[in-house]
């Protein structure tokens, strides 16, 4: 039954932290594959594997939906009738925020920041589209920063109360708090059973807001430390990061450890910033779709996997093994924002892959 949730029983070694929350609702297709990769660039002495985030769902696809189990199921414990939150303007978090949102009976209120000036900039493509097909209540922020759309999330649900007496929950970007990690602590749970404690020496995957990397550090510490985990950052840097993680650890009950010690944040592969894309990363991802059929997204997946070759070739030492597993987080959509189209209108150029078909009698003898 959707809007549903159900009491959480954490694993063993997360039992006793100091803050583990109540309640989860299902939303993801869990238990997600993983299988080898062969992506293309990577030293031979190094073997790649990856775990199918992406599978989490179709239109919830991603490892958004993750943590949604756990902020949409304190949503609906609060008797919150909205959900608000913000992201950039093709952001994958606001899209899964939507439409979770919507499948449990409560009103989605995002906030898109970009370069934007008129509301028919926004467009109809992409994560945008999802967001706008299920009526989600959008409002463009021209030039904000995070702390301007905090604010503005802050006042909308002061106007909401006022206006109608319904309660709203804020969901911070990325929906990366104490509670969303719990997300990515469920998911190092799925990977102790699948085995990766024994077959994998360390962990890749995109850092764009932080739960993810803290879910997977608190859930590596907690049994045993067995993998080298290694976020490569594609939006703030290290230090903005490991600030966040340190407060986190704090709020756990964590306070004596020191996130840097717990796992690996990679700058320098962020290419033009957040959210843009240089020509070099938008034809490894078309390689890597043409070579492994996995489509990555420009956002994060591409530049991360990009990143994680290119450190395994200049930096093969930060490694503790060579055998990675990489978390394969989502973020199709963003990759139908209209930003490929020169790639592959370039790769035709050269390939003559799209041809008009003739039958034999129509081309002759």
């Amino acid at each position: 039954m959707f809007g549903q949730t159900e009491t959480y029983q954490p694993p063993e070694w997360a039992a006793k932290l100091s803050y583990v929350p109540k309640r989860k609702i299902q939303l993801a297709m869990a238990n997600t594959p993983i299988h080898p990769w062969k992506v293309p660039g990577v030293p031979e002495d190094f073997s790649v594997s990856v775990k199918r985030d992406d599978l989490t769902g179709c239109a919830l696809s991603g490892n958004k939906v993750r943590k949604l189990e756990f902020l949409l199921a304190d949503a609906i414990g609060q008797g919150c009738r909205h959900v608000i939150t913000w992201g950039g303007l093709q952001s994958n978090h606001c899209r899964s925020v939507a439409l979770c949102a919507r499948q449990l009976g409560l009103t989605p209120h995002l906030f898109l920041l970009g370069d934007i000036t008129d509301k028919k900039e926004a467009g109809c493509e992409g994560n945008v589209l999802l967001d706008r097909l299920c009526a989600a209540h959008i409002y463009l922020m021209n030039g904000a920063s995070n702390e301007d759309a905090l604010q503005a999330t802050q006042q909308l649900a002061q106007n909401i109360q006022s206006t109608s007496g319904e309660p709203s929950y804020l969901i911070p970007v990325g929906g990366s708090n104490k509670t969303g990690l719990f997300g990515y602590v469920t998911v190092f749970e799925e990977l102790t059973r699948q085995g990766v404690l024994e077959q994998f020496d360390d962990l890749v995957f995109p850092c764009g807001s932080g739960g993810t990397a803290a879910g997977l550090a608190v859930g590596n510490y907690l049994t045993g430390g067995h993998l080298r985990v290694h976020g490569i950052c594609v939006s703030e840097d290290a230090a903005h990061f490991y600030k966040f993680l340190d407060t986190t650890l704090e709020e756990l009950g964590l306070g004596h450890l020191r996130s840097r010690d717990l796992l690996r944040l990679v700058d320098g592969h962020l290419g033009r910033g957040y959210a843009l894309s240089t020509d070099e990363e938008l034809e490894f991802i078309q390689r890597v779709a043409a070579e492994t059929s996995i489509v990555l997204d420009p956002s994060y997946n591409g530049k991360t996997t990009l990143g994680m070759v290119k450190e395994m070739r200049n930096n093969p030492s930060a490694f503790k093994g060579r055998r990675v597993l990489y978390i394969h987080t989502g973020g199709i959509f963003g990759l139908l924002d209209g930003r490929m189209r020169p790639v592959l209108e370039r790769m035709e150029e050269q390939q003559f892959l799209i041809r008009m078909w003739r039958s034999a009698e129509e081309e002759g003898p």
